[in-house]
């Protein structure tokens, strides 16, 4: 087991205090995946960042958690897919399509599922989906700025889901009740 500690607002590098000093203001607690980039400033203001940004790239909340949730199952972190699940429930989204998406079924809306599909071969195929691939996802009532923006969301969760891998992140209480485990383990996927 890695040993990468979780910083709060008092430990970690005073160039990440005052972002984990308002994320305890906002929500009571402080992500662990948070207090593990803390370690590193920079990482952590890159997703925070990254997520801030990713608001705006033309998605419905419900939409970015299917972005976000589907590239966390492929990625098999059992901390984003819980994390993001707790989130999707805190906003009110419909859980019926989070939960298809948790669980690799297909979601009974076209246009979400379509979503869902091509966040999956953006994450299988390391960015290498082919014309088609493209295609099909326009075909289903997206557009070449959502194609974009599934790899910018993508890029965010690589971030959290290769840092929660490496660090072997415990989730926060609050994460508890969506906690999930991936179906499949491939070699060097993180333990739950």
């Amino acid at each position: 087991m890695s040993e990468f500690p979780i910083l709060d607002e008092h430990a970690a590098p005073p160039a990440a205090r005052d972002a984990l000093q308002r994320e305890r203001e906002a929500n009571g607690d402080i992500p662990n995946l948070y207090g593990i980039l803390a370690a590193n400033p920079a990482a952590l203001e890159a997703y925070l960042s990254l997520s801030r940004i990713f608001e705006s790239a033309g998605f419905t909340p419900l939409e970015r958690q299917v972005v976000l949730i589907a590239a966390s199952v492929e990625n098999a972190c059992h901390f984003c897919v819980a994390a993001q699940t707790a989130a999707a429930s805190e906003e009110g989204l419909d859980m019926s399509v989070i939960e298809a998406v948790r669980e690799s079924r297909p979601v009974a809306d076209a246009r979400l599922e379509a979503l869902r599909q091509f966040t999956r071969l953006v994450v299988i195929q390391r960015g290498f989906v082919s014309d088609t691939d493209v295609e099909r996802f326009i075909r289903a009532g997206w557009d070449r700025p959502a194609v974009l923006g599934v790899i910018l969301g993508v890029s965010l969760k690589v971030i959290s889901n290769y840092t929660n891998h490496v660090a072997e992140t415990p989730l926060n209480k609050a994460y508890k009740p969506f906690a999930w485990t991936p179906r499949a383990r491939r070699s060097g996927d993180c333990q739950a």
